[in-house]
């Protein structure tokens, strides 16, 4: 039997099948994803679990002259396949290839991008709200959110707001009890009332003005259809609640959803994951943090930890398994995390709140105001700083040194390694009154015997790893390594001084007198945004003391780096190795 899918190009392709012939093409296009992803990577569950509504909403509608917005965007796979990337699919999230979140310059049916979570319900409130000031009342406008990303306060600010506009606006909230992590909270648990039908008070939708209906079997294609096709009829601002299962159709993604939300490469036909054959390997940063903060926890009674809805990426879990009265997982609510921590800090707490470095960018102003401003003794520990690979420009953490560098009483440090880690946390808990920063890269350390015996770090100071003649590196955080490689690859590493300077802020001003009066050239190395960052800092210092040896800032140029593997993205951003080999070597021909 020839496959359905091979003829669905577009959602008008779709809407020349029957009712009766959508289920065999939801198996072929769940198969079609499976097959995929198994090889290629990415985000498997989310968009399992939402397939038969991503076919009856494309059934339905008219895409994309009526307005569709997948929140996140983790889920929207099935999304891009039915509207004309089905052949390119394979590129997902390769280098040159498609995103793997919505991305408007990718498609006309991508109407909004999406990546960071409960931006949806604003965004398509603001079309609605410009439809009816252009004069066009018949354009439809859709926002797919799930559970865990309609309890963070954006959405319910748009929510808020939603319920007094007069609009045409369909919320859509895909409730399968699970974000990346299990979904928390008040409205986690009112909406398992609701499934159950134990729901006790008036609903909160209807309360907050939305036209509500359901919950309904999201897995229901004909159920989904008629009750779309019913509520399109129907103006105004409405909510539909639907149940799905993240994973649907792969029993090992049903089994362990927090996985299979992002598995790797498996088995298609059994969902297996594929092992890598590797030796002993370093591990991950996130997984060095999670269990110096158990054994810091277990010496200090004060410490709590604190995390935005990713306890399994941040490994936050270690210390939720083992002391769950003192670590918290607070959903989707970066702003609260952070003032939540400021507000524990205030009572003899020591909190270490622990963010993603691309999500605390929704948090500033409680960095500032709730934080710093009352030098209020938080530690921020800020995973996936720099570049991030395939998850693209919405993930990397690139701005997070010039971000937080301008702000009065906040340290900021970037540790090499994973014994740097260790020590710079140690210091942190003994007490700094006032915040800091510390920002660690996705992935592996350098080193595998790196449980060491805690050492203060002396904050403010850099060390020097290499002395030499002619060139200084400066380097901050685990770039520094590559530039270590670089030097040793050099004909005459004598030449080349390398300094491991550790602190954004404050800058070990000692330390760069010296390096100053010693080197023809300084060259800085960061993997954040070159303006106004690491090396801007270098800058600023040099101006001040009126220093005039040639400073060059090696860092993410003053553009959204695309998504890629870490090798192609560096590279894009010139600080892979090969550049900064060639860029040392022609700066020291330079010198002579």
């Amino acid at each position: 039997m020839e496959r359905l899918l091979t003829h669905i190009n577009s959602p008008e392709d779709l809407k020349k099948l029957g009712l009766d012939e959508l289920p065999r093409l939801a198996q072929e296009l769940r198969e079609f994803i499976i097959d995929i992803v198994s090889t290629k990577e990415g985000h498997l569950g989310a968009s399992l679990g939402v397939v038969e509504l991503t076919i009856a909403l494309h059934y339905v509608f008219d895409t994309p002259k009526d307005k569709l917005i997948w929140d996140v965007g983790h889920q929207a796979y099935g999304h891009k396949i039915l509207t004309g990337r089905k052949e390119i699919f394979e590129t997902n999230r390769q280098l040159g290839g498609i995103s793997g979140f919505p991305k408007r310059s990718e498609s006309v049916y991508d109407d909004f991008g999406t990546g960071h979570s409960s931006t949806a319900i604003s965004a398509i409130l603001g079309m609605a709200m410009a439809s009816r000031l252009n004069g066009d009342l018949t354009k439809q406008h859709i926002a797919v959110v799930g559970d865990a990303s309609i309890a963070s306060g954006m959405a319910f600010e748009g929510l808020n707001h939603l319920g007094v506009a007069d609009v045409n606006a369909l919320i859509i909230l895909n409730d399968n009890a699970i974000g990346i992590d299990p979904s928390v909270g008040a409205l986690k648990k009112y909406l398992t009332n609701v499934k159950k039908g134990t729901a006790k008070d008036e609903n909160i939708f209807e309360c907050l003005n939305l036209n509500y209906s359901g919950p309904i079997d999201g897995h229901n294609i004909n159920a989904l259809i008629r009750e779309l096709e019913r509520l399109k009829q129907i103006d105004g601002p409405k909510l539909l609640h639907i149940i799905t299962t993240k994973g649907r159709g792969l029993k090992k993604a049903e089994e362990d959803q927090v996985v299979y939300h992002a598995p790797g490469k498996f088995d298609k036909v059994t969902g297996e994951r594929l092992k890598k054959s590797k030796g002993a390997e370093p591990p991950k940063y996130q997984d060095v943090f999670g269990h110096t903060l158990v054994e810091l926890a277990e010496r200090n009674d004060k410490i709590v930890g604190i995390t935005p809805a990713m306890p399994t990426g941040s490994s936050l879990k270690f210390m939720m398994d083992k002391m769950p009265h003192r670590a918290f997982d607070v959903g989707i609510a970066e702003q609260h995390a952070v003032t939540l921590a400021a507000g524990m800090a205030t009572q003899g707490l020591v909190p270490f709140c622990n963010i993603y470095s691309t999500f605390l960018q929704r948090a500033y102003d409680q960095i500032i105001h709730d934080v710093a401003l009352q030098n209020i003794s938080v530690i921020f520990c800020l995973d996936r700083a720099g570049l991030v690979g395939q998850d693209g420009p919405t993930h990397h953490g690139v701005f997070d040194l010039a971000y937080l560098r301008c702000i009065p009483n906040l340290v900021v440090f970037a540790p090499m390694n994973e014994m740097e880690l260790r020590n710079i946390m140690y210091t942190a808990q003994l007490g700094l009154n006032g915040p800091i920063a510390i920002r660690y890269p996705r992935g592996q350390g350098t080193t595998l015997d790196w449980k060491n015996e805690f050492e203060p770090i002396e904050i403010g100071t850099g060390r020097c790893l290499r002395e030499g003649t002619k060139v200084a590196m400066l380097s901050i955080g685990h770039i520094g390594n590559e530039v270590e490689r670089a030097i040793i690859a050099l004909d005459n590493p004598e030449k080349v001084g390398h300094y491991d300077m550790r602190f954004a802020k404050p800058l070990d001003k000692q330390l760069l007198r010296t390096i100053f009066e010693r080197y023809d050239h300084i060259i800085t190395v960061e993997d954040g945004c070159q303006m106004g960052g690491f090396g801007s800092a270098v800058l600023e210092f040099a101006n001040g003391e009126r220093l005039s040896k040639p400073v060059t800032i090696l860092g993410i140029p003053d553009k959204f780096v695309d998504h890629g593997t870490m090798e192609e993205t560096h590279k894009m951003a010139g600080i892979d190795f090969d550049t900064l080999f060639s860029h040392i070597q022609s700066t020291l021909d330079q010198c002579g």
